[in-house]
């Protein structure tokens, strides 16, 4: 049996996007947009005047789609290229020529898109680690709620933690948090040197006090419940700041915090936006199964992103 999610409407995403319609709408190669989804994204998020979308792809395939979907291309530029790998290669191209301040996945794999991405050479890898954030709607917490990474670090180290929570940490403050708060999950709220993930946790906090971590507020391990719930923080007699209120949840691997994300989803009614962080440029990783909120939600995000790094880049 097939069920839908009803929507979740609770208005967060749009608070989110109302804070940008100031803004001027951002350049985005959009890379293989081949399927009806894919492609009437990236012409919504025009429409909302959040980017300026370059369609970059197979160019008679593109019309073909937009033909049958009903899709109003209007003067929206196509560039060209003959299949996914050669479209993903030449969107990052275009980012890398500084013609895009946007990289936006269309109908091609994930992988593929990234391996242009981290490609040595040709690629637009910064000294950060990449990482995806989920940005979550949920109706029963009060505020945009940040899970990461829970697409594409497998197994992180303590390492690729700290730059996974501090590309999270950015995000956060690009999108109006003056110092984020960041709950480290674990299994529990204790150290146990037999639990990895309680160990990265404490050193991540301790790390955050010798400011190897910056600019956030961290406090781990923390359970699920006592991360989100003040109550259940009180009653294990654990005093935070950041119980009960956290903007950020950093999951110990990738499977906990897809299985956490989708929990929400499907659970909890949630809407999610997608973003890969620690590129030269945001990347959005859209879903044949994103909803239009969620979509549109996560270019906005990517617009403040692109924003905030052009002052950042003026002021250099």
């Amino acid at each position: 049996m097939t069920t839908t999610k009803p929507p979740s409407g609770s208005g967060k995403y749009e608070a989110l996007i109302e804070r940008c319609r100031a803004l001027e709408a951002v350049s985005a190669a959009v890379a293989h947009p081949c399927e009806a989804t894919a492609l009437a994204g990236a012409v919504e998020a025009a429409a909302h005047g959040l980017i300026r979308p370059t369609l970059v792809g197979p160019e008679a395939k593109i019309r073909e789609v937009a033909k049958a979907a009903g899709i109003d291309l209007g003067q929206i530029p196509i560039v060209d290229a003959p299949h996914s790998h050669a479209a993903a290669a030449k969107a990052v191209e275009l980012v890398r020529r500084g013609e895009a301040e946007l990289l936006v996945k269309g109908s091609l794999h994930t992988d593929e898109l990234l391996g242009a991405v981290v490609a040595r050479d040709t690629g637009l890898r910064t000294a950060r680690r990449i990482s995806h954030v989920f940005l979550m709607d949920v109706p029963t917490y009060h505020k945009v709620l940040i899970v990461t990474d829970a697409a594409i670090n497998i197994a992180p180290t303590l390492d690729d933690k700290l730059d996974i929570c501090q590309n999270a940490i950015d995000l956060a403050i690009s999108l109006g948090v003056a110092r984020p708060k960041v709950a480290i999950l674990a299994a529990v709220e204790t150290v146990n040197a037999k639990m990895p993930a309680t160990i990265d946790a404490a050193a991540l906090c301790k790390m955050s006090e010798r400011g190897q971590l910056t600019k956030a507020l961290v406090e781990g391990p923390l359970a699920f419940d006592n991360a989100i719930s003040r109550d259940a923080a009180r009653i294990k007699g654990i005093t935070s700041e950041v119980a009960g209120d956290p903007d950020i949840l950093l999951v110990p691997d990738l499977e906990a915090g897809n299985i956490l994300a989708k929990q929400l989803t499907f659970l909890a009614n949630a809407d999610s936006a997608g973003l890969v962080l620690g590129a030269r440029v945001p990347i959005i990783l859209t879903s044949r199964a994103d909803s239009v909120r969620s979509r549109i939600a996560s270019c906005a995000v990517a617009m403040r992103v692109a924003h905030d790094r052009r002052r950042q880049l003026g002021a250099a």
